[in-house]
């Protein structure tokens, strides 16, 4: 019969447990649409570890505040592990990127497939020719290649529409090769996900070409030759 109230108890506690945390929810949404109007919350989430909660603002910094809506902090939380400095913000982000469907990618799929690979790219970056002529000699030491979109110049730029094109051809995969080799493109229009990807790729600290994100949410910024990326994804 013990086992029923310890139960009882239990049940009790998470119901105020959550009240508490709506209610810390609804404090800092109120007090950061008064001080933050020109921004929208996109989410709000209690950090454990820390006692603050995370919130995204849509188009602007990411905010940690405090329980009472009294004071935040913008900009990255850092986790000091003994000598080690972890930048849990940035891991959050890149994490973003593992949740996307493979359909917006464009894959370059190794047959012995061990790790994997995603690259924010743009055609008309040197690196990025370089890192996709390496592509052959990744998937043979197991090594899937993913493309995310990212045109340095912007949405509208020339590199965009190149993208788009190749997003909507017929053939991404091989149009994407053609055009970093220097081929003219026909233009083609669908509906495409390569804004989001550039916009996707800002968000999480993209700055140049290529960008690449192991599946343990680290940003490898630059080009790396074949054996050196394949040492960061641990083969």
């Amino acid at each position: 019969m013990a086992a029923l109230p310890r139960f009882l108890f239990s049940c009790f506690f998470l119901v105020l447990f959550s009240h508490a945390a709506w209610a810390d929810e609804t404090q800092i949404l109120s007090s950061l649409k008064k001080v933050l109007p020109q921004y929208e919350v996109g989410s709000i989430k209690l950090h454990q570890s820390s006692g603050l909660y995370i919130v995204d603002m849509v188009g602007g910094p990411t905010l940690h505040v405090t329980s009472d809506g009294g004071y935040f902090v913008a900009g990255d939380l850092y986790k000091l592990d003994g000598d080690r400095l972890e930048n849990e913000t940035e891991k959050a982000k890149l994490a973003k990127v593992e949740t996307l469907p493979e359909s917006q990618m464009i894959i370059y799929k190794a047959k012995n497939e061990k790790a994997h690979i995603t690259v924010f790219t743009d055609v008309d970056c040197g690196y990025c020719r370089m890192l996709h002529n390496d592509v052959p000699a990744l998937n043979e030491k197991g090594i899937t290649v993913r493309y995310l979109a990212f045109p340095r110049a912007g949405v509208g730029s020339s590199a965009y529409n190149k993208m788009v094109s190749i997003w909507c051809s017929d053939d991404p995969k091989a149009w994407l090769t053609k055009v970093k080799l220097g081929v003219e493109i026909p233009e083609n229009k669908c509906v495409n996900p390569v804004a989001d990807e550039f916009n996707l790729g800002r968000m999480v600290g993209v700055r140049g070409t290529p960008s690449i994100v192991l599946p343990n949410g680290s940003l490898l910024p630059g080009y790396l030759p074949v054996d050196q990326l394949a040492k960061e994804v641990g083969l």
